[in-house]
């Protein structure tokens, strides 16, 4: 689940009456804090997660990853600028080789789509996964430490 949520219209919800219009008023003078939080992302169409991180790109949101941010959802390292995301304890990226689905529904893995998305990662990653032996069918997981070393705790 990848949940967007503004500090402010949070605490407006639970404003009522003047005190509502007081804080849409101060809303007005100061710039809400927004974030969007994943908490739980299997993954999914990379088309998708690249339409959706080019909003919050354009947003100008944080990105907060705080659980598992697995598959295309790991395409917001390279989406959104570094500066602009952060993990929490909970973080776990996890990679794998892009595949695509022929005309009887059957799985394919190219060459050519694994080049292209480890390209477009940044570079400390794409030397994470290097390491960890290059993006095959198997999920490899950068967390912890590992993870810490390369992306700022929240």
């Amino acid at each position: 689940m990848v949940r967007s949520r503004s500090a402010f219209a949070r605490k407006a919800r639970l404003a009522g009456g003047a005190a509502l219009l007081a804080a849409l008023t101060l809303a007005l003078v100061v710039p809400a804090i927004a974030e969007v939080r994943i908490i739980s992302s299997g993954g999914g169409s990379v088309g998708e997660y690249l339409d959706f991180f080019a909003r919050v790109k354009q947003s100008g949101e944080r990105v907060v990853i705080d659980g598992p941010c697995l598959s295309a959802c790991t395409l917001v390292l390279s989406s959104i600028p570094r500066k602009r995301i952060c993990v929490t304890s909970k973080a776990v990226l996890g990679f794998h080789a892009p595949y695509l689905l022929d005309k009887n529904g059957r799985t394919v893995h190219t060459r050519k789509a694994t080049q292209a998305v480890v390209a477009a990662y940044p570079a400390d990653v794409r030397a994470w996964i290097k390491k960890h032996g290059g993006l095959n069918q198997k999920v490899i997981l950068l967390k912890g430490r590992e993870l810490t070393a390369l992306y700022p705790r929240c």
